[in-house]
């Protein structure tokens, strides 16, 4: 895996956190809770795409596509709360609660296999 700087570690992590923030955020106040969660959504996948795998273990690129599927699902989430916020297209109440929990299963499911396999290649 390639490693990230210690700025874009510190950018990895704030997206993160800033992610949690807007969601939590979002259920009071939705118009600033979506753009807390965009701006941690383009800085957490911004950065993941940035660590790269460029081995040949067929079971890392594996748990990458699930890294980049995840991070699909954070942006189509942002997509589905801003549908709801504006009344437009056909997720209109509280899909994007699905799309952010696919998405943090596939994170954490990653987070913790990764490492793992690292230590056996």
């Amino acid at each position: 895996m390639r490693e990230l700087t210690p700025l874009q570690n510190i950018c990895f992590r704030t997206g993160a956190v800033l992610m949690l923030i807007g969601a939590a955020i979002y259920i009071m106040y939705p118009m600033v809770g979506m753009y807390v969660f965009g701006i941690g959504t383009l800085m957490f996948s911004l950065m993941q795409l940035k660590a790269e795998y460029l081995g040949r273990s067929i079971t890392l690129i594996r748990l990458r596509r699930q890294q980049m599927l995840a991070c699909c699902c954070f942006v189509l989430t942002l997509v589905m709360m801003s549908m709801q916020q504006h009344q437009w297209g056909p997720f209109r109440r509280q899909e994007w609660v699905v799309a952010l929990t696919i998405g943090c299963v596939l994170e954490l499911y990653t987070s913790f296999r990764i490492p793992q396999e690292l230590k056996k290649e």
